[in-house]
């Protein structure tokens, strides 16, 4: 398929629980655990846990339904606000928050959690504390100045943000306005942790293909720089997983500093 159909995740948007299956899953074929999952929450356990990173407001802005970046920061912030730019994903996750009946199943993930911190007694804790955070959920427009318009949210002491510049930006120009988008919801002094993929072009979600920008770590180091960010660090794990689902290069994972 010529790139230039495929679809675009934030106009068109796509199955929310199909792309969790697809990538977050616990099921035993899924192939992008440790690319997507493991790599992600262990760069994210050591993150918070130097303990520099902390306040009052945590800020989500990632791709689909996922949430398994929060386990960890949950835990530092007084409030979490997850913003979504599709209300399919924010039914879907809803209905995990509420427990209803046929929600996607985020054990796996809480118990990667407690895994690694070898105290397996914490994971009920670590579900209950994460659904108690999402109680603030606000829809999104990317295009609006204020990416929340009517509602004025306060400046977050942190942002994660993941996969979803990949998703929404047609090309380089875009990485640049969204981004300073993002920025604009963070506090001076304030950290913007981005997980993200290298070399991607397009995210397979059903029968579907979704476009994904394709850029390098030189990219992304000009960007947060030329935006009034310094980056304290980048991980980056080469791909592991053997699937055509994604075509991505590189996972990586990226802490950086709003100093204006």
């Amino acid at each position: 398929m010529d790139s230039s159909n495929y679809k675009l995740y934030h106009k068109h948007g796509f199955d929310s629980r199909q792309h969790l299956e697809h990538y977050l899953s616990d099921k035993p074929d899924m192939a992008y655990a440790e690319d997507l999952l493991i790599f992600p929450i262990e760069n994210l356990k050591k993150t918070f846990a130097e303990g520099h990173i902390k306040g009052d407001i945590l800020i989500d802005l990632s791709i689909g339904s996922m949430v398994h970046p929060l386990y960890s920061a949950c835990e530092f912030f007084k409030n979490v606000i997850v913003i979504k730019t599709r209300d399919r994903c924010i039914m879907e996750l809803k209905r995990w928050v509420d427990k209803h009946t046929g929600a996607f199943d985020w054990g796996h993930a809480a118990k990667l959690h407690v895994d690694m911190e070898e105290n397996s007694d914490q994971l009920l804790d670590k579900e209950v504390k994460m659904k108690s955070a999402l109680q603030h959920v606000v829809k999104c427009n990317l295009e609006k100045e204020n990416i929340t318009d009517p509602i004025v949210l306060p400046a977050a002491d942190c942002i994660i943000s993941a996969w979803l510049l990949d998703a929404v930006c047609k090309d380089q120009d875009d990485y640049i306005r969204y981004l300073r988008k993002f920025s604009r919801l963070l506090k001076p002094g304030g950290h913007l942790i981005l997980i993200a993929s290298y070399g991607t072009t397009y995210v397979t979600v059903g029968k579907e293909k979704f476009h994904a920008l394709s850029y390098d770590e030189e990219f992304v180091r000009k960007a947060l720089s030329g935006e009034g960010f310094v980056i304290d660090n980048i991980e980056v794990k080469e791909r592991t997983a053997v699937c055509d689902l994604l075509d991505y290069k590189a996972t990586a994972f990226i802490v950086a500093r709003k100093e204006k």
